[in-house]
């Protein structure tokens, strides 16, 4: 597999919750870690939340405190909860994998990878 792949998208209404699923490479073939990212109709892509494969998160402020991203490293699967939906979270959500190239016994010259989006429509 090269690129991510997003599921669990869909509609809900606002104060709902829907998760999010990510499958991806694995950490064992050089993942450095995994992010969500979004994109509301007519705005920039921004950062949601990123997991390593320590368990390191980090979110944005936006959402902290709502979403929780987790991950099953067995199944190389990333999920994002997401609770207390309202619309200014509607939009197009990205899974990134950022991945280098086994050289030298190391990970060298980390890449993204994208995956090619789902929907999420939160109607008030």
């Amino acid at each position: 597999q090269v690129q991510p792949a997003e599921s669990g998208g869909g509609s809900v209404q606002a104060g709902g919750s829907l998760r999010l699923s990510c499958v991806f490479s694995g950490y064992t073939t050089c993942t450095y870690d995994m992010n969500w990212y979004r994109q509301a109709p007519g705005k920039e892509r921004e950062f949601v939340a990123s997991i390593n494969e320590h368990g390191r998160t980090v979110y944005a402020d936006s959402i902290r405190g709502r979403f929780t991203i987790s991950q099953d490293t067995d199944k190389n699967t990333v999920y994002l909860q997401m609770d207390g939906l309202n619309s200014d979270d509607t939009g197009i959500y990205y899974c990134k994998e950022v991945r280098g190239s086994p050289m030298h016994g190391a990970c060298l010259f980390p890449e993204d990878y994208w995956g090619q989006g789902t929907q999420v429509t939160v109607s008030s």
